[in-house]
């Protein structure tokens, strides 16, 4: 069994509750399911969960499944930042793999969220979309950060071919 979530903001990418953070048992119903990966609680979108260990390796390791991410950021990227993001940044824990990013106009099919993103008339912002092939702790978060732009909303789209399209906060259906 396949399952496509669209995790609410402030939902853990596990079963169990944590303190005044909930768990999925709220939203899915479903016995013997567990999270191909993860997404950090203040991140939203597309969370794939499976029966299938088997399956759930393959979608949670780095390199199976690209990744595409939509990412409100503070201020403007110029050509500098969207190139170290396209060939890679060093973090911490070391380099990253080159990835694909674009600045894009704010998605139409984007939904509000709960709690908004606190926006100040002073500080520009933009919209970028990128595809990983890794998946390490808050890389989207770590490397925009890098390159002087941080992150104020994340959505993740899709996890190789399978989208949020058609799912709400909240809302799952099989694959």
């Amino acid at each position: 069994m396949l399952i496509l979530f669209n995790k609410p903001m402030n939902v853990l990418s596990q079963f169990t509750d944590e303190g005044r953070w909930p768990g999925l048992k709220h939203w899915i119903d479903q016995p013997g399911v567990y999270a191909a990966g993860r997404l950090d609680r203040d991140s939203e979108g597309l969370l794939v969960l499976t029966d299938d260990g088997r399956q759930q390796a393959r979608i949670s390791a780095p390199g199976g499944h690209a990744k595409t991410y939509y990412a409100l950021v503070e201020g403007v990227p110029g050509p500098e930042a969207l190139a170290a993001l396209r060939g890679g940044v060093t973090l911490r824990d070391g380099p990253t793999r080159p990835a694909e990013v674009e600045l894009v106009a704010p998605p139409d099919w984007l939904w509000p969220r709960d709690p908004p993103v606190r926006l100040r008339k002073t500080v520009p912002d933009a919209w970028l979309r990128l595809v990983l092939t890794e998946g390490r702790n808050r890389q989207v978060r770590r490397m925009c950060a890098h390159v002087g732009l941080p992150v104020l909303r994340l959505i993740r789209w899709s996890v190789g071919d399978w989208t949020l399209d058609g799912l709400a906060p909240g809302e799952w259906r099989r694959a």
